[in-house]
This record gives structure tokens, sequence and C-alpha cells, in this order.
């Protein structure tokens, strides 16, 4: 898969947001300097297919507080979430699913699905109360039932757009 550099990224906190050791992403970039990458430079990210060949999307939208799955452009099925709160707002941008963990325990619910953002993710919740409102640390809650549905449907690697 590839990763397009933003403005202020390291290679070591790529490395973090992938869950991919650096010495892994450095042999896969054997034409980039890594102490000198800039915004809008390619970074091959090995182990994750690429997003293009799957045909899922998540479409998060925090105003709305929805989460749509779409299948090659077709929305499929929506659902309620809770994003972040007022500073610990929900990053917005492109990530993708890198990993899947059921029963995590605590505040994540039945599922929780990593975010190539360290940090962040999609969980369920022990608080289905939270559901449509602005209260988490910036991670995407669902009800138990919707994300575990969900993540029998996506593969790894799939891609998620976050917006306002």
């Amino acid at each position: 898969m590839i990763h397009i550099v933003k403005p202020g990224e390291t290679l070591a906190q790529i490395s973090k947001d992938y869950r991919t050791e650096l010495s892994s992403i450095i042999q896969s970039n054997p034409n980039v300097n890594p102490d000198a990458i800039y915004p809008g430079q390619s970074i091959v990210i090995p182990g994750y297919p690429s997003p293009q060949t799957i045909p899922y999307v998540l479409d998060v939208s925090i105003n709305n507080r929805l989460l749509k799955l779409f299948k090659n452009t077709v929305l499929q099925k929506q659902y309620p979430i809770a994003v972040g709160r007022m500073l610990h707002a929900t990053p917005v941008g492109d990530f993708i699913i890198i990993n899947k963990a059921p029963n995590p325990g605590g505040p994540y619910g039945t599922m929780w699905m990593s975010l190539s953002k360290q940090h962040y993710g999609i969980h369920g919740t022990n608080d289905p109360s939270s559901i449509g409102k602005a209260v988490s640390k910036g991670c995407i809650r669902m009800h138990n039932k919707d994300i575990e549905e969900l993540a029998t449907i996506i593969p790894i690697g799939t891609r998620v757009s976050i917006h306002p």
C-alpha cells in the first residue's frame, strides 16, 4: 500500500501509525532518504493490500455522526456513531483499517478496529447511550452489534475517509 506523506509527518510516526517496523518501511523504500521526507511523497507500507483492490470504503461524517459503508461506490448500510468531544477531536483524513481485535474489554465494547493513525480506531462501546454524541477521546464508537457486523464485512486495508 502507498501512504502519501502529510505536512509534519516523520517516517518514525508513519511507522507507529501503521504499526510497522521502521526498518521494514526503510527497506521497502530504498530510494527514500529517511531523514528527508516531504509532504506529497509516496511511501510504500509493506504488509497491507492496496486500498484500490478492496471494494469497500467507510465514509465517516463527524458532524452527522454517521458511518456509511460503500461497496463499489454503492451505499450498503449506514450506522449511527459517537465521535470525539471538544479537545479530543476525531482525526480528519484518509486512513485504512490495519487490524481487528475482538473483545478488547473495557469501554471498547466487543470489537476494536485500528486506524492507520496511532491511538485511534473504530470500536464498540460499553455505553450505548453515547452513540450519536460527541463524547469519545477521538475514536469512533458504534453499537456493539453494528461494529461486529461491520468487522465481518470489511477486510484489513479498507479505506476510511473521515470528514467534518
